[in-house]
């Protein structure tokens, strides 16, 4: 009687980690009908699964091979090829090659991130991530869609989004590192900073939804790059003395 409880948590990250998955199809399928609201909501959906499943494997304590490279899988489904579709039926088909072009790499460079990750999985830091992490930058195009989809930007200004995807799909690749958000100072002094923080946070997407998601995470998408520039001077003093 003890082994069935057993099984199922060992069963119940993958079920996450499934949904994730489902909803990335359901996302397909949306975007193909010509509902792209529902199919960037459906990538929004599918990140929060993806976020549920490796934390309830943590605090179960059933991690497993298996679980990492079906999320693997999944990650490829509902953050590489929903994405990818819905940002070509939603602007880039209206570009010709360079619409599929920016399509292909888009899931090509996603792809080559998450192998990168499973293979440095065990060397890397774990406070940051070595480029933009791929549900990252699915959410990033799906609110682009939401915004320009919201403001009938996408007739005159659809070149937009074709651009920062490819930009996106570079910064996947790139060895530029991201705070990962996984160590966080709980110190009384931070806490309060960091409740402050969100609090602010909060009630500022509470107003503006769709704009404050998208500032959000256009602000992480930019620390990369940016900080790469304001360290670059140092880098090269560095080497000045050498």
């Amino acid at each position: 009687m003890r082994s069935k409880p057993t099984n199922f948590i060992y069963i119940l990250p993958n079920l996450f980690t499934a949904a994730s998955i489902f909803s990335g199809v359901f996302s397909m399928i949306s975007s193909v009908h010509g509902e792209f609201i529902q199919a960037a909501w459906l990538i929004m959906l599918a990140l929060i699964f993806d976020g549920l499943d490796g934390r309830i494997a943590r605090l179960t304590n059933t991690c497993s091979k298996f679980g990492v490279e079906f999320d693997s899988l999944a990650d490829i489904v509902a953050f590489g090829v929903a994405p990818t579709l819905l940002m070509y039926l939603f602007v880039g088909d209206e570009f010709g090659r360079f619409g599929i072009v920016a399509s292909a790499l888009f899931v090509i460079f996603g792809a080559i991130r998450l192998a990168r990750f499973n293979v440095m999985t065990t060397s890397t830091e774990p406070s940051v991530f070595i480029g933009v992490p791929i549900p990252t930058a699915a959410v990033v195009i799906s609110l682009l869609v939401l915004l320009f989809e919201k403001y009938s930007l996408h007739d005159k200004y659809g070149v937009i989004i074709i651009v920062i995807s490819i930009f996106i799909s570079l910064l996947m690749v790139s060895n530029i590192r991201y705070p990962s958000f996984k160590k966080i100072d709980y110190s009384p002094k931070s806490v309060m900073k960091l409740f402050m923080g969100i609090l602010v946070l909060a009630l500022v997407i509470f107003m503006f939804p769709i704009e404050g998601f998208s500032a959000l995470f256009l602000l992480y998408i930019l620390y990369g790059p940016l900080r790469v520039l304001m360290l670059f001077p140092k880098y090269l003093a560095k080497k000045g003395k050498q």
